[in-house]
């Protein structure tokens, strides 16, 4: 069986290693020495100010709503990973869905303006697959109305965008670092403060139950992270750019095979792509089905990545209309991308789905 994803491991004796000295020193938990290791190593290698290495990345997309005191409206996307629309919704604030541009697939940043009401307090878009969104259009219309700017990163580990990181743009971004990433910690997060020192207290707080020492301050949460899982990290940062590479290999691979036949997100220019995901877009639902059904059968896993577009969750009490999300959400399948794949395995599935094509055409 081919999956659709699988984590990097890194060297055992690696990861041993680490371990051996939790096992000498016991602190396995409570922002230890590995995790405030790994978040400087991050901010290193992230080119970034501020980084809050978290439990995982839905804690950290609540940790984002909750430092920016948000309660009422917030402008999203709904073509993304369901944590999106559910975080908006279990910190008690009202999601407006607005439909997605049809090329890059995050949210149309032509269409937000139009959204807004008096209700409205933030924007939380996602960078889809690891694509910027419109920043500098986001932007514009964040500052024109006193917004607040969330992005959900979660796909764009090491992506960079005019020369900044991916990262630094909004007021805070937030990164998932579960093992089906590209960089991962087991499981993992982080949020990225861009709003400045005024914040980190009110984060570094918010993660630790809201008090420090015998100082109860605010309403927190735990959404520390245990030196184990920091430990993984550290070693997994190590082969970053080589993951990346090869990841970039295999993405050429499909491209070479498939580019001419399908349609694909677009790139914008003036990207260093980290080649997260390798997303195909069919003509139509039914073709989608009976391809993943062919692959299934040959021992290939694929995944309809983002489905069902979330505006048409079933447990939203409104409903918005988001009709090029509704499709591209019917069409697009996720093909198998990890750093252990082979050329000849791309080949494979390559084929598979062009021979069905062209059996298809006749």
């Amino acid at each position: 069986m081919i999956p659709v994803s699988q984590p990097f491991l890194p060297p055992k004796d690696e990861y041993d290693f680490l371990i051996t000295e939790l096992w000498n020193t016991k602190w396995l938990t409570n922002n230890g020495p590995f995790v405030q290791r790994l978040e400087v190593e991050l901010r290193r290698h992230l080119l970034l100010p501020s980084l809050h290495y978290v439990s995982n990345g839905t804690i950290a997309l609540q940790l984002a709503l909750k430092s920016l005191g948000l309660t009422k409206e917030i402008i999203t996307t709904p073509f993304s990973f369901v944590a999106t629309t559910t975080s908006i919704l279990w910190e008690q604030c009202r999601p407006v869905f607005v439909d997605i541009d049809p090329q890059t697939l995050c949210i149309d940043s032509t269409k937000i303006e139009a959204a807004i009401t008096e209700e409205t307090e933030a924007i939380l878009a996602t960078h889809v697959f690891g694509i910027p969104c419109d920043v500098e259009k986001i932007e514009e219309v964040a500052t024109k109305y006193g917004l607040k700017i969330i992005y959900d990163a979660a796909h764009a580990f090491g992506v960079q965008y005019k020369g900044r990181s991916l990262l630094s743009y909004g007021d805070i971004a937030i990164l998932s670092f579960h093992a089906t990433k590209l960089f991962h910690t087991i499981e993992g997060g982080a949020v990225v403060n861009n709003c400045g020192q005024e914040l980190e207290q009110s984060l570094k707080l918010l993660r630790s139950f809201g008090f420090t020492g015998e100082e109860h301050i605010l309403v927190g949460i735990n959404g520390k992270n245990s030196e184990f899982h920091a430990a993984m990290g550290l070693c997994n940062l190590k082969y970053i750019e080589e993951i990346i590479l090869k990841r970039k290999r295999l993405s050429k691979a499909y491209d070479d095979l498939l580019l001419n036949r399908f349609a694909r997100p677009h790139i914008p220019e003036d990207v260093i792509y980290n080649y997260s995901y390798y997303p195909l877009i069919f003509e139509t639902e039914e073709e989608l089905l009976s391809t993943q059904c062919l692959l299934r059968k040959n021992g290939i896993e694929s995944r309809r990545y983002f489905y069902p577009s979330l505006n048409e969750l079933p447990y939203l009490q409104e409903r918005h209309d988001c009709p090029i999300s509704e499709k591209i959400s019917k069409r697009i399948l996720c093909l198998p991308l990890f750093s252990d794949l082979k050329l000849e395995e791309v080949d494979r599935i390559a084929t598979l789905i062009l021979e069905k094509e062209m059996a298809r055409a006749l």
